[in-house]
């Protein structure tokens, strides 16, 4: 599995920026309105599983089933915003929850197994706790109200995105010297 993941590190640096976007974006317009949010959260949704099936399937292991998985529901639930573009506050709130809560399982899984080829797998983990317990605080919180959810949406993308980059840094420091591109020699 570090084989996998460490020849597409840059892959989850680009998952952890868009993540981190967001979260600065969500939190310095706290008063946007409900159909951007929707729209904004499903793009992201989108091409975080899109980032998620192209790590799995240039993947060569076994597990890639994870992040292939986890790269299917990340664009189903973004599609499903764009089809229903009217949603409500609380539909949203619970198709976030339900996306966080599967995410972040999956991240956990892919964090034991990564644990036994690195010692960096704590990001990995640290990501996917993160999912559960904001997918967990949502649904046990549902009245909070919107302007909650921009926040923890908000905080929630930023640390998952750091997690991220700071796994996909550490990925790419665990490639072996060899299998690094070597720089072309003059003729």
């Amino acid at each position: 599995m570090l084989e996998f993941m460490a020849r597409d590190w840059w892959v989850l640096v680009l998952r952890g920026i868009a993540a981190v976007i967001l979260g600065v974006a969500v939190l310095a317009m706290p008063g946007i309105a409900l159909s951007v949010l929707v729209l904004l959260w499903g793009a992201y949704a989108v091409v975080d599983g899109i980032f998620a099936l192209v790590m799995a399937f240039q993947g060569r292991t076994t597990h890639r089933w994870i992040t292939g998985l986890e790269g299917v529901i990340s664009i189903i639930a973004g599609v499903a915003t764009f089809f229903w573009p009217g949603i409500t506050a609380m539909v949203l709130l619970y198709v976030v929850a339900v996306w966080a809560i599967l995410t972040g399982i999956l991240e956990l899984i892919a964090a034991i197994q990564l644990r036994k080829e690195i010692s960096g797998e704590f990001w990995m983990g640290l990501g996917g706790v993160l999912s559960v317990v904001f997918g967990v605080l949502l649904i046990l919180f549902p009245g909070a109200g919107m302007l909650s959810l921009l926040w923890m949406l908000g905080v929630y993308e930023i640390g998952f995105g750091i997690a991220l980059v700071i796994l996909g840094v550490q990925l790419r420091r665990a490639i072996p010297q060899g299998d690094k591109p070597q720089p072309m020699q003059p003729a």
